[in-house]
């Protein structure tokens, strides 16, 4: 006989989030092999690789209608950024990308054509990052497309980071700028709903250049990693920032058991940003803090590092960690502390 699956009410998966849920189902689960030195928790798992190097191996899947809109997203863009997005998360471990396996599932209504294109955009990426695509897999859907890419990667083992390793008084850092991609969003969601109301109205994307281009092209902060290494600048934790500064903070202090505290004015964020956030009467803070996508990279380092991380104009410090029950804050322009929530993106909502 079938157990009875109506004896106690069921949980939603939309309560629990992504981070929750990865949680929920991986809490009790425990590495048996020698070589596994870190599994579930972080951009990527690690394993030892010999000669005093270690394997990165970090996975990423992309739905159709969850995570990309074919309606507005250019076969090529999409397979660019489906690479790249992976390649973060190695750099985000101080590492290197190397390998890359790509599976994708397609309905009916993609032609070859158009996944000739997709696969463009992925061997560009390949190329540009010094990546080989190695093997995947393909299938058919009913639901839309859907991309899963394994990525594998390498890294010293004195230079390995992980998101738990902030200290009291370590300097909070963040490459780039910030809030651009939710922007970009905004727009295409926009101009899709005028096109779909009015379809002989052209879109109007003019003035969006750079928003645009960093949601449908980011771009993974592999020169970051490298000039950290070059300056002998040994991040004390790190993470990219898929789904908002806010969200990515509270991973970092949760996992190191710390607090923070940032500072409105030092998050950097573009003029192009804070034009577009305007358009939408949305306040540019908001874009960086909770927006998501931009795969800038996000890590702490020593007090001691100050002088050499103010040397570059890509990194801007932005507050810095404090001690566990302080909490994680940001002191607002006007003076103001705003706890910092996880707000970011959530595909189960």
């Amino acid at each position: 006989m079938f157990e009875d699956i109506n004896k106690t009410p069921a949980t939603e998966i939309s309560k629990l989030g992504e981070f929750g849920l990865i949680e929920h189902l991986t809490s009790g689960i425990l590495p048996t092999q020698p070589s596994t030195i870190k599994g579930v928790g972080d951009d990527a798992a690690v394993a030892e690789k010999g000669n005093g190097m270690l394997s990165l191996y970090t996975t990423d899947m992309l739905v159709e209608g969850i995570h990309f809109d074919l309606m507005y997203t250019p076969y090529r863009h999409l397979g660019y950024k489906a690479a790249v997005v992976n390649f973060s998360d190695i750099y985000a471990m101080n590492g290197i990308p190397l390998q890359m396996l790509v599976s994708v599932a397609v309905s009916s209504k993609i032609s070859v054509e158009a996944l000739e294109e997709f696969y463009e955009g992925l061997l560009h990426a390949c190329k540009t990052y010094h990546v080989d695509l190695v093997g995947g897999d393909t299938s058919s859907s009913l639901s839309g497309m859907i991309i899963s890419i394994t990525l594998i990667g390498e890294v010293k083992k004195e230079k390995i980071v992980y998101r738990n390793g902030a200290k009291e008084t370590d300097l909070i850092c963040v490459s780039g700028d910030l809030g651009a991609a939710y922007l970009g969003l905004q727009v295409l969601e926009r101009e899709k709903k005028i096109f779909k109301e009015t379809p002989s109205v052209q879109p109007d994307l003019s003035g969006f250049d750079y928003v645009l281009e960093r949601q449908l092209k980011p771009e993974a902060r592999k020169e970051i990693i490298n000039w950290l290494n070059e300056n002998n600048i040994q991040p004390t934790s790190m993470i990219d920032i898929s789904d908002g500064l806010s969200s990515e903070l509270n991973h970092i202090c949760k996992q190191s058991e710390k607090g923070c505290q940032i500072y409105e004015e030092k998050i950097p964020i573009d003029i192009a940003t804070e034009t577009a956030a305007s358009d939408f009467n949305l306040h540019p803070i908001t874009c960086a803090l909770n927006g998501g996508e931009d795969y800038e990279l996000l890590f702490t380092a020593s007090i001691n590092d100050f002088e050499k991380l103010k040397q570059n104009p890509q990194i801007s410090i932005i507050g810095h960690i404090t001690e566990k029950n302080s909490g994680c804050h940001m002191l607002s322009k006007s003076g103001e502390y705003i706890p910092l929530t996880a707000q970011g993106w959530n595909s189960f909502k």
